[in-house]
């Protein structure tokens, strides 16, 4: 039996992720003049983070574009995974960013150059301004993976904008130029960390592991407990996109007519649906005993076995 529930309605992103992109480019630019007139690499580093945030921000909107598409004859299951695999890009490429700001970082460290940190404070203003609407306006758009990995860029270019005007003060006050390059190893490291959970949660996607924050034990459970419901087996549980949670099972049940088994298979339909938002199920009744091996394979009875 094939299930489908049609799908929750969600703010439709595409406005956002279009104006937070030009915004994003123009402070980029705003950042490179910035950061050569003040010989900041804070400013340079911000650059480059903000750089791969408009690189996240591009690749989100064309998922977007193409998660909308229907599905087809050759892809049932429609583009959903194309913003997972945007997300892993935007991933990877964090981790670039980041290890070529510990390099840069280093190298001012040995030869300190003199920064200009009013600025240095000046710019990184007006970047925690924009980048908290931005990261506000993506917090409210969408829950998707894919909307997330570009909400983590926003979230950690504000707080690292934010330590670039503390650095600037503390510049400003003491004239000691390595904190320039220390905040750079900072934000290198907030881009690293920011790169691995996502990282991490679109392999597991890709890899059709059991969604995030979701136990099978407990999914089994849930489906045990529904009236009429016998046993479960070879149960799986995968995520076709972020947002979009699939299941198949074999489930069984006492030997009654069709007519009364759609009642149990309403009711753990609707049991995942609200406690696992699990809102694309396979499921098989049977009421034999059934020998699991690399799936369900129900015994044959004696008068229908063939003897040559």
């Amino acid at each position: 039996m094939h299930v489908h529930s049609g799908p929750r309605a969600s703010t439709n992103p595409s406005g956002v992720l279009k104006i937070s992109s030009l915004v994003t480019l123009a402070y980029i630019v705003l950042l490179v003049i910035a950061g050569f007139r003040a010989h900041s690499l804070a400013l340079l580093a911000e650059a480059g983070h903000n750089l791969s945030d408009f690189l996240a921000l591009l690749l989100s909107l064309t998922a977007v574009y193409l998660q909308a598409r229907p599905p087809s004859a050759t892809k049932t299951y429609g583009y959903h995974r194309a913003g997972v695999l945007a997300a892993l890009v935007n991933s990877v490429s964090l981790v670039a960013v980041s290890f070529l700001i510990f390099y840069e970082a280093f190298r001012r460290l040995e030869i300190p150059q003199q920064v200009h940190a009013g600025v240095m404070i000046g710019v990184a203003a007006g970047g925690v301004v924009m980048n908290g609407v931005i990261a506000v306006l993506l917090y409210r758009t969408s829950r998707d993976v894919n909307i997330r990995s570009a909400l983590l860029h926003e979230v950690g270019d504000t707080l690292s904008t934010a330590a670039v005007i503390g650095g600037g003060w503390a510049i400003a006050l003491t004239g000691q130029y390595w904190i320039d390059s220390a905040l750079s190893f900072g934000i290198g490291a907030l881009i690293l960390w920011s790169s691995f959970g996502i990282a991490r949660e679109t392999l597991n996607i890709l890899l059709e592991g059991t969604p995030r924050g979701m136990k099978l034990d407990r999914v089994e459970e849930a489906i045990r407990s529904i009236d009429g419901v016998n046993d479960v087996h070879d149960l799986h549980v995968w995520s076709i996109g972020s947002e979009t949670h699939a299941l198949s099972c074999h489930i069984a049940i006492a030997d009654i007519p069709p007519s009364a088994s759609e009642r149990i298979l309403r009711d753990v339909k609707d049991r995942l649906l609200h406690d696992f938002r699990i809102d694309h199920t396979t499921i098989q009744f049977e009421h034999v005993e059934c020998e699991v091996a690399h799936g369900c394979v129900i015994p044959v009875n004696d008068a229908e076995e063939h003897h040559p």
